[in-house]
């Protein structure tokens, strides 16, 4: 098992906005083969680089180690 932690760092006046995107649209298709799909391709991702920077994203992987609490 793995933790995610992500960073992003939002347009000013965008917070509300990515957030309903991340919890309505994006999460739901967070799998592999849909960042393929023509849905991510044609109606998520050009919306995106105007919410967020995407050249600041920061993804930290968290593992647990074995005498970790969240084990």
């Amino acid at each position: 098992m793995f933790f995610e932690l992500r960073q992003y760092h939002i347009h000013p006046g965008q917070r509300d906005k990515w957030v309903k995107c991340m919890e309505e649209e994006i999460i739901p298709f967070l799998y592999d083969l849909v960042y393929q799909s023509d849905y991510w391709k044609k109606e998520i991702s050009p919306k995106v680089p105007t919410m967020i920077d995407r050249e600041k994203i920061k993804v930290t992987r968290i593992l647990a180690t074995p005498h970790s609490v969240i084990q």
